[in-house]
């Protein structure tokens, strides 16, 4: 009877064990959702002020523009967005930005990707 007494022990031990892990899996796993959410909202916040600027900063020709290079090539539409907020700060672009001052400001940030050279050696 005391290894019957005992193995019934061993088992509710076993399950006390299993339902302390399954917890704690659960509120990290509800943990690092909420961490993902939150960043979410952030580049979600982030992405609208840069829409917003681009409002302020481009005329309505540039800004057609800006959406057909983000449908073509969404990381350098990103670059752009960044660098236009940047010469604005800076002061270094008069409001609002054309089309073709927009076409030389990205013509300038592909040269400079342009530059670089393969060597084989």
């Amino acid at each position: 009877m005391t290894s019957a007494a005992d193995d019934s022990m061993e088992l509710e031990a076993f399950r006390q064990r299993r339902q302390l892990e399954l917890q704690q899996q659960l509120e990290q796993h509800a943990k690092q959702q909420a961490a993902e959410e939150v960043e979410s909202q952030v580049q979600a916040q982030e992405q609208q002020a840069l829409d917003q600027a681009m409002k302020t900063i481009l005329t309505s020709e540039a800004r057609g523009r800006l959406t057909n290079i983000s449908l073509v090539d969404s990381n350098k539409a990103e670059l752009l967005k960044r660098q236009l907020v940047s010469l604005h700060d800076q002061q270094k672009i008069s409001i609002p930005v054309n089309d073709d001052q927009l076409k030389r400001i990205l013509a300038s940030l592909s040269k400079s990707r342009r530059d670089a050279s393969i060597r084989r050696i």
